[in-house]
Formats: structure tokens, sequence, C-alpha cells
């Protein structure tokens, strides 16, 4: 995570984006509890990521297609932001015993949310700490490498990048295409390898982004393990060309501990009456569809896991 100057109370709203499942609980003992609540209640249970990706499921759930917009199921939320969503199907339920099942059903999403909130806080918590014990440390650093870049990678950090994108916005420049970067698996480098590899692999994705740009784009760090491009006057194709060579470099590199990847979401801004800051999220929402796509493809897991 990339704290800067932004205030605590902030990070926990924003961060919680960067947070998938694995994260905030144990799986395999999520897995097992799922189990055993489907066997004393008769009812089938499917637990996805907050964009559809499938992580648990027991019971009559094969061919089901997740769709969390228009049928959400239960939501799992943490600090006010879904992070999961857990489908029930309670047809063989007795009749009789249904609207308990149901409740039972509702105390156990609740649950979840309060487990994955605590656990939420006390890591954020931990590296806020740690952060700000490192601070007068990175400002020295930063200071050498010049005040618009962030210390680690050398694209711009996140309240420079803001300030380019707020004076785009200015110009009435477009279009503009939005690329939302994010490194796939960096929490697995971290748990694996370390911290040392964890930001060799920032600096990696960092240097393939810059390698593979055109001298007009715009490329910023906003948090961790996210990355935001911005292409001015982009022409028809340009960003998606732009993403499919950064994806090639990724795959292209040869290392015996790390294995680049990210997924890349692709918008424009077309009006100039529209703010770049409001493209974001659905930059995001598309980088999501996209990581789905690539964490399901052959060989990805392969590739990843290699490295142990």
């Amino acid at each position: 995570m990339d704290y800067k100057a932004i205030p605590f109370e902030q990070r926990i709203k924003e961060n919680i984006r960067s947070y998938s499942m694995d994260h905030l609980y144990a799986l395999d003992t999520l897995t097992e509890y799922c189990k055993a609540l489907s066997a004393v209640t008769g009812a089938a249970l499917l637990m996805t990521e907050r964009h559809g990706e499938k992580i648990i499921s027991v019971g009559g759930f094969a061919g089901f297609t997740p769709d969390v917009v228009g049928e959400p199921g239960r939501k799992v939320r943490v600090c006010g932001r879904t992070i999961a969503h857990l489908y029930a199907e309670t047809g063989k339920v007795p009749e009789g015993k249904r609207q308990a099942v149901e409740r039972m059903l509702d105390g156990f999403a609740a649950m979840l949310s309060h487990w994955g909130e605590e656990t939420y806080l006390h890591t954020e918590t931990a590296i806020y700490a740690d952060e700000l014990e490192q601070k007068l440390g990175v400002q020295h650093v930063q200071t050498a490498r010049g005040e618009n870049e962030d210390a680690l990678t050398g694209v711009y950090h996140k309240l420079y990048f803001e300030e380019r994108m707020r004076a785009i916005d200015r110009a009435e420049v477009v279009p503009v295409a939005v690329i939302n970067v994010n490194i796939n698996d960096w929490k697995y480098t971290n748990d694996h390898f370390g911290d040392e590899e964890s930001d060799r692999l920032i600096k990696t994705i960092a240097d393939i982004l810059k390698q593979e740009k055109k001298p007009d784009y715009v490329i910023g760090r906003v948090d961790g393990d996210v990355f935001i491009v911005l292409i001015p006057m982009a022409e028809d194709g340009e960003a998606e060309d732009y993403c499919q060579r950064v994806q090639q470099a990724c795959l292209s590199y040869e290392d015996g501990i790390l294995a680049p990847s990210v997924a890349c979401g692709v918008v424009y801004r077309t009006n100039v009456e529209e703010m770049i800051e409001d493209k974001l999220d659905d930059a995001e929402y598309e980088m999501f569809n996209n990581k789905f796509e690539i964490k399901n493809a052959p060989g990805y897991r392969e590739r990843l896991e290699k490295r142990k």
C-alpha cells in the first residue's frame, strides 16, 4: 500500500478496494465452515469475490453463473464496500425450516462482514505503523529523486499525478484513455518472498510501463500495486495496444523468483464535461474483468507457483 500523506481515515476507506477474500479470510477454514453449515441446514452455498469469481462452492451450483449486479445474493461488506457475495439454494430445505435457515444465512453473512472488517483494520493499522517508522527515510529518498516521483518506481507519485490529471481536465483534451493497471498476485510474492522481492516486482512492472509508453503518456502509482496511465488524444486502439505490449512484456520476463503479470482496464473520456477522476471507477471495473480472465487462464497458476 502506498500511504504518502493520505489521512489514515481516507486510506481505510480507499484501500479496501485492493483486498480480496484471501486477504481477509483463511479460505481453507472458511470452506470447511461452509461445508458444515450446508450439512446442518441442507442449503447449497456459493461464495464469490466482489466481481463474481467463484471461491467456495458447496452443493448444487454447477453451471451457475453469478450475476453480482442483477442478483447479488447476500453481500459481505467491509468498511462500506462489497468484498464478497454469498449465494444460497434452499430448495431442498424443508418448508418448516426454511425461514430459520434464511435467518441463519443472514447471520453468517453478517459475521463474515464483522470478521473481515476486524482483519482489515488490524492489517491496515499495522502497515500504517510500519510506514510511519519509515517516513523520514522515504522522504529523504523522495527529495533526492525529485519531488514529483514515487521513490520506488520513478513514475509520478499519487499527489503529483492527480495534479497532472486535473491539468488535462482543464485543458479540455478529448479523447483521453484512462487505464487502470493492477499487479496480479502481488500479495503472493510478498507472502512467499518478502518485502524486498515484492518491491522489486512493483519496480519491474513500473519499468515495463515506462518502457512501452510514448512520451506524452502520464503514469502514476496511485496505490501500492496500482498504476493509472493517461493517454491524451489517444488514437483508436492505442490504449489497447499499449496494454497488450505491457502484458506480453510481463509474460516474456525471465526471473527465478518473479512472475510479473498485470490486469488492465481501459475506458475513455470523450466529453470535455466529464472529469477524468469520474472515469477511474469504470477503469477499475474493466480491470477486474480482465483480472478474472487472466487468473483463470490455463497456465497462469502454474507460472506463478513454480517459483516457490
